[in-house]
């Protein structure tokens, strides 16, 4: 078990029947920015400027509805591969 996840998280993703997928917390090689996601948002607010959080709220909806689910979905799928 890693040290920052407890056992009450564990048996209740056991009683749910939900599979985990052991990794590391950190790795040096694979930063939040490498997932597509984070990757696509930050390209899509390059350069931006928010005065008001309802506005970034505003544009983050827009960037996630703009993606198809086939963008959702492929990429989930290539996660194993990335691992």
């Amino acid at each position: 078990m890693r040290p920052h996840a407890t056992k009450s998280t564990h048996e209740k993703l056991s009683k749910l029947g939900w599979i985990t997928v052991p990794h590391s917390p950190y790795s040096p090689d694979v930063a939040p920015t490498d997932y597509h996601l984070f990757r696509s948002l930050s390209n899509y607010l390059r350069e931006e400027n928010f005065d008001k959080e309802n506005d970034l709220k505003i544009e983050l909806i827009d960037s996630f509805d703009q993606k198809s689910k086939d963008f959702y979905e492929r990429e989930i799928l290539s996660l194993p591969e990335r691992w």
